[in-house]
């Protein structure tokens, strides 16, 4: 039998917000690249004041530009600062993590977060927890222990910090999708970076100095705010075209760029265990999409 016209369009959302996250792997990769360049000078702190600032620029320049500053409002401040200070929370933790432990370990634990996504958004969103979200979920956590590799006898602060950027990270995106259903996309971003520029200017000079940006890092630092906000912008978008339980994994996609990434510039191993482990991640999101095929009229 023929799918009825109005069941065909359903999955066209889904793969919309693919391709946002296509965008958003690459923006987050772009600034795990651009934070290593700089932190000869700039503290985790100081690259979070930079990014947020130069933000606030670019976020009223481009708004203002395409004419959508009068989109711009405050009636939600509230949940807007408690996003945000979680976000800020977990992009504090993770900046830390790849300073200090390999790309791929760091991003592999970061990526335990669409784990708790998955177990949280029935209980906080609503959304259905379905047997292959579940499943999916499980098999991509595999794939993620295999790549890191953790070592319970001895744990670095930089594993701890990974991990606990993925708790804030879970909480952020399951804030986001709270907000796509009341708020627009540009008051999202407008209030991200005002909000973490506050965050960071208070962080960073709380030690009484603040490395300025010289000729070197300031190219980096402008790339790592354009980069927080494309990354934000697509993630955005995704979430607001489907699920949360569906749209986070897709993100898993970003640790083989990313640990790829790292073999080429920063002469971190690749391995067999980095292989296996991407082939399980790969699954993990096929099964995924293929659960929203499967069941294309059960909208969450």
């Amino acid at each position: 039998m023929r799918p009825m016209p109005e069941d065909r369009p359903v999955l066209a959302p889904l793969w919309r917000a693919a391709l946002w996250m296509m965008g958003s792997i690459l923006s987050f990769s772009a600034i795990a690249i651009a934070s290593r360049m700089v932190k000869h000078r700039h503290d985790t702190f100081e690259i979070l004041t930079y990014r947020s600032l130069i933000g606030v620029v670019l976020v009223v320049g481009i708004a203002a530009a395409l004419g959508q500053l009068h989109r711009i409002r405050a009636r939600r401040l509230h949940a807007h600062v408690l996003r945000n200070a979680v976000h800020f929370s977990g992009q504090a933790l993770w900046l830390y993590a790849i300073l200090t432990i390999p790309l791929a370990q760091a991003v592999a634990l970061e990526f335990t977060s669409p784990l708790w996504v998955v177990l949280a958004a029935p209980l906080v969103l609503g959304e259905r927890l379905t047997l292959a979200k579940m499943l999916a979920a499980l098999i991509g956590f595999g794939g993620v222990l295999i790549v890191a590799r953790p070592d319970f006898g001895h744990v670095e602060a930089g594993v701890v910090a990974g991990f606990a950027a993925s708790l804030f990270f879970a909480a952020t995106q399951i804030l986001t999708k709270r907000l796509t259903r009341h708020e627009d996309i540009v008051t999202i971003l407008f209030w991200l970076v005002v909000t973490q520029s506050v965050f960071g200017l208070i962080l960073a000079s709380w030690d009484g100095q603040i490395a300025l940006p010289d000729a070197q890092t300031l190219p980096y630092l402008a790339l790592i705010a354009a980069g927080g906000l494309s990354a934000h912008f697509c993630l955005t978008s995704a979430l607001a075209l489907a699920p949360a339980s569906q749209v986070v994994p897709m993100d898993f996609a970003r640790l083989p760029l990313l640990a790829l990434i790292g073999a080429l510039f920063y002469g971190e191993p690749l391995s067999l265990g980095l292989a296996l482990g991407a082939g399980l991640i790969l699954l993990a999101n096929g099964i995924t999409l293929r659960s929203a095929r499967a069941r294309p009229a059960a909208r969450d």
